[in-house]
C-alpha cells in the first residue's frame, strides 16, 4: 500500500452547513420512501374494500311507546 495524503491523514471535517444539508437530504429521502409505501398500502386496502360485497345497514329498531300514568 502506497502512502498518500488520503490514507495518512484524517479526512477534512464537514462544516455545520454541510452536515445540516446532508441530514436534511437523508430525511427527505426517508420521508419520500415512506410516502410511496403508504400510498401503495392505501391503494391495496382500497381495492380490497371495494371488492367486498356491499353490506346493507342494519334495520333501525323502533322503540315501543311508553305508557305514562
Amino acid at each position: 500500500m502506497t502512502k498518500t495524503k488520503d490514507n495518512l491523514f484524517k479526512p477534512e471535517k464537514l462544516s455545520a452547513q454541510a452536515k445540516a444539508e446532508n441530514t436534511a437530504s437523508m430525511a427527505k429521502e426517508i420521508m419520500a420512501g415512506e410516502l410511496i409505501e403508504r400510498q401503495k398500502k392505501t391503494e391495496r386496502l382500497r381495492a380490497l374494500r371495494l371488492a367486498q360485497p356491499v353490506a346493507e345497514p342494519p334495520a333501525k329498531k323502533t322503540r315501543a311507546a311508553s305508557k305514562k300514568s
